[in-house]
């Protein structure tokens, strides 16, 4: 954030990912709260460093999933936008209206996609594209329908990628911002989905340090140490999967509407000689570079990492040298070491 602020004020050099946190089990309300957190938690670092928030709050950027529940997730785009914006100029004293836009890439729910009557994916991720669309996304992207099964074909990513051309060119929905503003049902379904996040908001903060400069941020981190998080999304994974074993939630083609014939489907099926060619690739790279270099850089930018310095361009120079990512990723994490998800009883 601090490196992009002020060298390349156009980029976006975080995008504050929920789309994981719906995929893994969260409801719609958790996965607007815990994303939205995490970005004021951002927001709360670049603070701490001094940094100008109209500065460096429009190079972030967030990811949602687009789920299946049509309204609800329309409701849970607009709620964000509603949200970040009050949070910016209230709580952290935003200005302009640019540095307190919810800039966000959407998602289609690869979680709900079914091995069981494929086809039926394609009218799924069409409908959660244009849950997006009418949200508000920015960008957007539609899975495939036989992502559950393998990578996508190319007919499948074929479809995919013409599924969102129809909604752009052909439907008219992008004519207008906010074109469902205004419908009973959809401003009490977000204004219920405002209310929730606060309340997920009031318990982050709860479990921070109310006096210290960034509550919010001490708020998640101990979440994260002590595994909160991850039950929370747990327990909403195991309601739904419950629900769906009893037949209270209905997917078509897996526990309702299950006949009818289903002509196999050809799947994308990538051959071993490419992890083969890239390791190959990968050594040849490796032995073609100055090796002391790449090591020095690599121990500089430990030796930053270890302070309170800036790793950006330690770490440029790092690749510069030809160090892999991997590489890179090695040296911090002998460092600082891996998270280990705390057991919850």
């Amino acid at each position: 954030m601090e490196y992009c602020a002020a060298k390349i004020p156009a980029y976006k050099p975080i995008s504050v990912s929920g789309y994981h946190i719906r995929e893994a089990g969260s409801t719609a309300a958790q996965e607007l709260a815990f994303t939205l957190a995490d970005g004021f938690a951002y927001v709360e670092l670049g603070l701490s460093r001094g940094l100008d928030v109209d500065v460096f709050a429009p190079g972030l950027s967030f990811f949602f999933d687009a789920h299946i529940d049509f309204f609800e997730e329309i409701a849970k785009f607009r709620a964000a936008r509603r949200i970040w914006a009050r949070w910016l100029r209230d709580v952290y004293g935003a200005q302009t209206e640019k540095a307190q836009w919810l800039r966000f890439h959407t998602q289609t729910a690869g979680v709900s996609l079914t091995a069981q009557q494929p086809d039926n994916n394609i009218v799924r991720t069409a409908v959660e594209a244009l849950a997006a669309v009418l949200g508000g996304t920015n960008s957007l992207h539609t899975n495939a329908l036989d992502e559950v099964l393998a990578l996508p074909s190319e007919r499948a990513a074929h479809i995919a990628l013409r599924t969102q051309q129809v909604i752009a060119e052909e439907t008219g929905v992008a004519n207008v911002a906010d074109p469902l503003g205004g419908s009973w049902y959809v401003e009490q379904l977000t204004d219920q989905m405002e209310t929730q996040a606060e309340a997920i908001f009031a318990k982050v903060l709860e479990m921070g340090d109310a006096h210290a400069p960034s509550p919010m941020t001490s708020g998640i981190l101990r979440g994260i140490e002590e595994g909160w998080f991850m039950a929370e999304i747990a327990e909403a994974a195991f309601t739904y999967q419950v629900a769906l074993e009893k037949g209270e939630k209905k997917v078509v083609g897996v526990n309702t509407l299950t006949g009818g014939d289903q002509a196999p489907l050809e799947i994308l099926r990538v051959s071993s000689d490419v992890e083969v060619e890239q390791v190959r690739a990968l050594g040849a790279r490796r032995a073609a570079r100055d090796d002391p270099a790449a090591r020095a850089a690599l121990a500089n930018l430990v030796e930053v990492a270890a302070g309170e310095g800036n790793t950006i361009e330690p770490m440029l120079a790092a690749i510069r040298a030809e160090a892999t990512l991997g590489e890179v990723c090695g040296a911090l994490r002998d460092l600082w070491g891996s998270y280990t998800e705390p057991p919850r009883f």
